[in-house]
């Protein structure tokens, strides 16, 4: 195995399982004492810090990068994404976010690759594809009893996987880097917040346990926010978008195993 492969695996690796422990750490926060404004705040505001100085050099317009490509990267990976996340944490439990999410991912990922691209998708990956997107209607199907309001949750989780399957196709060739990437995102996602946050605030900041709010920001914007989205971004580069993207039916396998029980009562 080359060194290429083995930084991209390891990279893919990583961002799933950070993902599937930000899953079940936005679940619980959006339960408890949080909502999910003041955990966009955390997810967004602290990596926008801490990626500051390298902001500065790379500029909110990178050099070479057009807009559009720039609007799509920030509507996929950032802000938009994030919110429909964790508003539908508020309606379906963690379980779901991993399988209908993770799942999607993949399937709008090649779907989009073929339309923009032109990308064939045959033999053992549309074979793949398939059964991921069977194992998705047959868990939907058999939870459709399980809670009402499932259904609402579970909807944002797929709108969801589609904005983050075109952050994934318009990463590669953006000429960023991880981090001028995660510096980027995190930055226009806080810039477009603040609009949000002056109309409605985001007063549960203050009135949670400050034990909360401290596992949360280590948790949102620290893991999640910061080292998620670059290890992401480094698979994407190193395995290509379609093979990154497959990365999170990782999560799928972590929702099922969430969804049977196998770990104790749900999130």
């Amino acid at each position: 195995m080359n060194r290429k492969l083995a930084i991209g695996l390891l990279a893919a690796l990583a961002a799933a399982l950070i993902g599937s422990g930000w899953q079940i750490a936005s679940r619980h926060g959006v339960t408890t004492s949080l909502g999910p404004l003041e955990l966009a705040v955390l997810r967004y505001g602290i990596p926008a810090l801490v990626l500051l100085p390298l902001l500065l050099r790379t500029g909110l317009f990178p050099a070479g990068l057009p807009r559009r490509q720039l609007v799509l990267l920030v509507l996929g990976g950032g802000l938009p994404f994030g919110l429909l996340v964790l508003a539908g944490a508020q309606w379906a439990p963690a379980a779901h976010m991993g399988v209908f999410m993770a799942g999607s991912v993949p399937l709008f990922t090649a779907l989009g690759a073929r339309l923009a691209n032109g990308e064939r998708i045959s033999g053992l990956r549309l074979a793949g594809l398939l059964l991921i997107a069977g194992g998705m209607v047959v868990f939907g199907a058999s939870s459709l009893a399980d809670a009402a309001q499932n259904w609402r949750g579970d909807l944002l989780f797929i709108l969801a996987a589609m904005l983050w399957a075109i952050y994934t196709l318009m990463f590669r060739g953006s000429g960023l880097t991880p981090w001028q990437g995660a510096a980027v995102i995190n930055a226009w996602s806080i810039l477009l917040l603040l609009p949000v946050l002056l109309f409605f605030g985001a007063p549960q900041l203050l009135t949670a346990p400050w034990t909360e709010v401290v596992w949360q920001a280590l948790g949102q914007g620290v893991v999640a926010g910061l080292l998620g989205l670059v290890t992401y971004m480094i698979a994407i580069a190193r395995l290509g978008a379609a093979n990154a993207s497959l990365s999170a039916c990782v999560l799928v396998a972590s929702g099922v195993g969430l969804a049977s029980g196998a770990l104790g009562s749900r999130v």
